[in-house]
C-alpha cells in the first residue's frame, strides 16, 4: 500500500511530467553561395533559425581543411548548414531567400571569390527538399535574365569548418571583408527577408 508521502510525490511527478513541453522538432538545410561568411551572416538573422554552421560539402576528400578547400581540388564547396524550426520558417522560404543572397548565375564565382569551392549549390537531405529546391529554382529562373547554374544534389557528408570561421561576421564586425562585402549585402537583403517572413 502506498503511503501519503509516496502518493504526494507521485502526484508532483505526474504534474511535472505533464508540464514539460515537447522537445522542439528541428530540421536542417545545407547550401552554398560563395564565401560561407556571407551566407552564414544572412541566415543567422532570420526568425526561426536555431543555428548556422559554416563548413564544407559536395566533395570527395574526408575531413578537409580550409587550406585544402582553397586549392579547388577536393571537390568541396564552402557551405552552411542551417538548423531551423519548421514551425517558424519553412525550407521553401530558406531556399527562396537563397537566390537573393548571392548571384546563382556565375559559375564557380561570387564577386572576387573564384574557384569551385565558391560555386552555388544546394545539398538536399530527402526527396521533399529536392522537390522544393528544384521548384524554387524554376521560379527564380523566370525572374533571371541569365541561366541559373546552381547545383542541386543530395547531401552525402557535411564537415564543419574550423572554429575561427564560425560566426565570423558577428565576431569580427570590423574585418575589411565584413565591412566591404557582407554589411552592404545584409542591408540590401533586409527588405527581402522581411517580405519572405510575412508570407
Amino acid at each position: 500500500m502506498r503511503g501519503p508521502l509516496a502518493a504526494a510525490l507521485g502526484a508532483v511527478l505526474t504534474v511535472t511530467l505533464q508540464a514539460d513541453p515537447e522537445p522542439m522538432q528541428t530540421e536542417t538545410a545545407t547550401l552554398g553561395g560563395g564565401c560561407f561568411w556571407c551566407v552564414e551572416a544572412v541566415y543567422e538573422r532570420l526568425p526561426g533559425i536555431i543555428s548556422v554552421v559554416s563548413g564544407y560539402a559536395g566533395g570527395q576528400t574526408e575531413n578537409p581543411t580550409y587550406e585544402e578547400i582553397g586549392t579547388g581540388k577536393t571537390g568541396h564547396a564552402e557551405v552552411v548548414q542551417i538548423e531551423y524550426d519548421p514551425a517558424k520558417i519553412s525550407y521553401e522560404k530558406i531556399i527562396d531567400l537563397f537566390w537573393e543572397a548571392h548571384d546563382p548565375t556565375t559559375l564557380n564565382r561570387q564577386g572576387a571569390d573564384t574557384g569551385p569551392q565558391y560555386r552555388s549549390i544546394i545539398l538536399t537531405e530527402n526527396d521533399d527538399q529536392m522537390r522544393i529546391a528544384n521548384e524554387s529554382k524554376t521560379r527564380a529562373q523566370t525572374k533571371s535574365k541569365s541561366p541559373i547554374v546552381t547545383e542541386i544534389v543530395p547531401l552525402t557528408k557535411f564537415y564543419p569548418a574550423e572554429d575561427y570561421h564560425q560566426d565570423f561576421y558577428r565576431e569580427n564586425p570590423m574585418h575589411p571583408y565584413n565591412q566591404a562585402v557582407i554589411r552592404p549585402k545584409l542591408k540590401k537583403l533586409d527588405e527581402k527577408a522581411t517580405e519572405l517572413n510575412q508570407r
